[in-house]
C-alpha cells in the first residue's frame, strides 16, 4: 500500500484551534488552559486518506512527536537519510520519534488512541519495546503554520526515559541516531523547525 493510502487521523482545524482563537506556533504546554482546550478537542478526530490531507490546511493530521532521554540525560537527537518518506525533510536532525496515527479499534479513549500510536512508532523506529515505553509522558502540542509541511500537522509531543542499549535505529537506510547533551546543543540551523522550537522552549 503506498504511503498516501493510509488512513490517519485528523482533526478539522476550525474544531482544534475553536476557529483560530486558540492557534499557536511553537510548543504549547499541556497543562496551559489553552493546551487543555486543545486536548478536548481531540476526541473529534476523523480517519481520512492521507494522500487527500496533505495539501488539505483545512484538517491538521495528528502525529506522535517523542522526546527520548537516556541515563545520562542525554537526549536522542536522529538525522532524516535520503531513504525516508517525507522527502522535504531529508537531511534535517530531528528530537522527535514518531509518525501518523491510525485508528485504534477498540480503543477506550483517545488518550489511548494517543499512546498506542507513539508506542507503536517507538517500536518501529528505534526498537523500543511496549513493555520498556510504558513510562511515556504526554507534555503538550508543537505546531507551525509557517510552512506547507507544518500547516497540515500537529504534532502530539510525549517524553520518556530510556536506557540507551534498549534503543537502536531500526530503519538505517531513512535514520541515523545519536545522543547529545542537550545544554550543548547552541546551533539549531540543523535541525527540523518542530524541533528547534521544542529545543528553543526547553
Amino acid at each position: 500500500m503506498s504511503k498516501f493510502d493510509e488512513m490517519i487521523t485528523v482533526v478539522p482545524r476550525t474544531i482544534l484551534f475553536s476557529d483560530e482563537k486558540n492557534q499557536f506556533n511553537g510548543f504549547l504546554d499541556k497543562n496551559s488552559p489553552q493546551g487543555q482546550e486543545i486536548f478536548d478537542t481531540l476526541q473529534q478526530y476523523e480517519v481520512k486518506r492521507r494522500g487527500d490531507m496533505e495539501e488539505d490546511p483545512s484538517y491538521k493530521q495528528l502525529v506522535s512527536y517523542c522526546l527520548l532521554e537516556n541515563e545520562h540525560d542525554e537526549l536522542l537527537i536522529y538525522e532524516r537519510l535520503s531513504g525516508g518518506g517525507e522527502s522535504r525533510l531529508h537531511g534535517q536532525s530531528s528530537i522527535g520519534v514518531g509518525g501518523h496515527m491510525n485508528e485504534v479499534p477498540g480503543a477506550d479513549s483517545i488518550n489511548e488512541v494517543l499512546r498506542t500510536n507513539a508506542q507503536r512508532e517507538l517500536e518501529e523506529e528505534v526498537g523500543l519495546s511496549q513493555q520498556k515505553s510504558q513510562n511515556l509522558t504526554y507534555t503538550g502540542f508543537i505546531n507551525d503554520d509557517t510552512n506547507e509541511v507544518g500547516e497540515v500537522h500537529l504534532g502530539v509531543v510525549f517524553k520518556i526515559k530510556v536506557n540507551s542499549k534498549d534503543v537502536e535505529a531500526k530503519e538505517t537506510d531513512t535514520l541515523k541516531i545519536k545522543w547529545v547533551d542537550q545544554n550543548k546543543i547552541d546551533n539549531y540551523d540543523e535541525f527540523e523547525t518542530w524541533s528547534s522550537l521544542i529545543l528553543q522552549a526547553l
